[in-house]
């Protein structure tokens, strides 16, 4: 699954005039029931939320007081992400008139127009507190406390990425969470301005939408919604000013083509915008290409085979890269190496949604053309995976069934011929020919190479020729 968490707005979102109702409650229930988690992002305070919504049991975690308060509802346990105002400054608010005045474990809570007088205490006392607005209340907070930093501390509690989590909301404080979640909804009742910012609008308003949006998850884990998911998309070129870019999610491509040809360029320029945006990779790296990737860590030595067990530890954590180096295995272990790996990397990804993408080189390797198990291994599709190779007839047959992109370097005929493909475009260093299933046109771009440098340590190539060259 892509989407692992439903992370909701509750005043405007998930209720209506406060309160939810049956039939949205049985709808969590029945998401929850999925194995995904859900979590309630909310301006209001614990105990105001307790009183109106005896259900939040239902949630695994409760972002509160607009990100400053973290509440575990099952053990009933607290944790406040910053710290409260002095005493001091509320009674100046108290002085000042301003009424009505909420006081939380954090936020101090009031209603326009009262951020006039809060703006000035804030002043006089040279505190670093912001104000932010919610369809006419108003929340005073320590500088930089909001739903998406309240929100990432609660992932970081469950292990999880950001980019596996549905973020709705309504109101102006509703911005962050949609921007920081992978795909950010914003009910039918939203502000305009949130409706602009969001990746999907639902048609039903506050609730009925939130039903929306569960539905389309239990169904189809919002594959619909992924062509309005512009803003994560990975770029991989140009066409001319058009940029050619990809699915952050889904999609199967095969980088190929002669060796010295621009192929790890490629590939370490698509690593590096990974990195960007905080995907995490895990790439199987046959002959040490990705031994110092300064955006991952390197499992394994030409001297020390890598770990499984280590390596999945290492994907435990959520935005944490990883290069799986294959040199202290010999040639004829890789594959073996690789069907005991797969597996477990099929667990976490259906645990956690993780590793966002799996980047397999020289896949030649490790998924030959005369290796057996490859029918029981693969998967039958290969979601987020980017397999490189010299030859793709090298590559067992189904295995390149499953690929859904081709970027074809040098001899773009001499590749696309193993996808009973053809095509006669000329290409120069820096460019590529790109071929997929979907439209089945290849085409002329010109890539993006990678901008961090890589320098493998000396290695003892004999001992590496050696294990490489024993007989089976």
């Amino acid at each position: 699954m892509r989407y692992l968490a439903l992370a909701t707005d509750y005043d405007g979102t998930l209720a209506h005039h406060g309160e939810v109702d049956r039939q949205t409650i049985e709808a969590l229930r029945r998401l929850a029931a999925t194995g995904r988690k859900l979590l309630l992002v909310t301006g209001r305070q614990v105990d105001d939320l307790g009183r109106v919504f005896p259900e939040v049991s239902l949630f695994d975690r409760v972002v509160a007081e607009n990100g400053a308060v973290i509440y575990r509802p099952q053990p009933q346990e607290l944790r406040l992400l910053a710290a409260p105002p002095p005493a001091a400054f509320v009674d100046a608010l108290k002085k000042r008139g301003v009424d009505p005045l909420a006081v939380g474990h954090v936020v101090v809570a009031t209603v326009q127009p009262n951020e006039r007088v809060a703006l000035e205490v804030v002043r006089e006392f040279g505190l670093e507190l912001e104000i932010i607005f919610n369809k006419g209340s108003v929340m005073i907070l320590p500088s930089s406390v909001n739903k998406a930093t309240g929100l990432a501390a609660a992932l970081d509690e469950l292990r999880f990425s950001a980019h596996n989590v549905v973020g709705i909301g309504d109101a102006e404080n509703d911005h962050a969470l949609l921007e920081m979640s992978e795909c950010g909804v914003a009910v039918a009742n939203a502000l305009d301005s949130l409706k602009n910012h969001a990746d999907l609008v639902t048609t039903g308003r506050a609730s009925d939408g939130v039903r929306e949006v569960i539905e389309s998850l239990i169904a189809e884990d919002l594959r619909s919604a992924e062509p309005k998911l512009k803003r994560r998309r990975i770029a991989l070129g140009h066409a001319g000013d058009e940029p050619i870019t990809i699915s952050a999610y889904g999609p199967s491509v095969l980088v190929a083509g002669q060796s010295g040809g621009g192929k790890s360029s490629i590939v370490r320029g698509f690593l590096e915008r990974l990195s960007e945006q905080r995907y995490q990779f895990c790439v199987v790296d046959p002959e040490g290409d990705y031994e110092n990737l300064p955006i991952a860590v390197t499992l394994g030595t030409a001297e020390r085979a890598p770990s499984i067990d280590e390596a999945i530890s290492m994907l435990n954590e959520p935005y944490q890269s990883v290069a799986i180096n294959l040199v202290g295995l010999a040639v004829r272990e890789r594959p073996a190496f690789f069907e005991a790996l797969l597996p477990r990397l099929q667990e976490s990804r259906a645990r956690t949604g993780r590793p966002h993408w799996l980047i397999i080189d020289e896949a030649h390797h490790v998924l030959p053309k005369s290796w057996g198990p490859v029918e029981l291994t693969v998967p039958e599709t290969l979601d987020s995976t980017m397999l490189i190779t010299v030859h793709p007839d090298d590559l067992a047959a189904s295995v390149r069934d499953r690929v859904d992109v081709v970027v074809a370097i040098g001899s773009a005929n001499d590749v696309l011929r193993a996808f009973g493909q053809s095509s006669e475009i000329e290409t120069a260093a820096g460019e590529a020919v790109l071929w997929s299933k979907k439209d089945g046109r290849p085409r002329k771009i010109r890539t993006l190479p990678g901008q961090l440098e890589q320098r493998r340590p000396p290695a003892d190539q004999a001992a590496i020729e050696r294990r490489n060259t024993a007989p089976a």
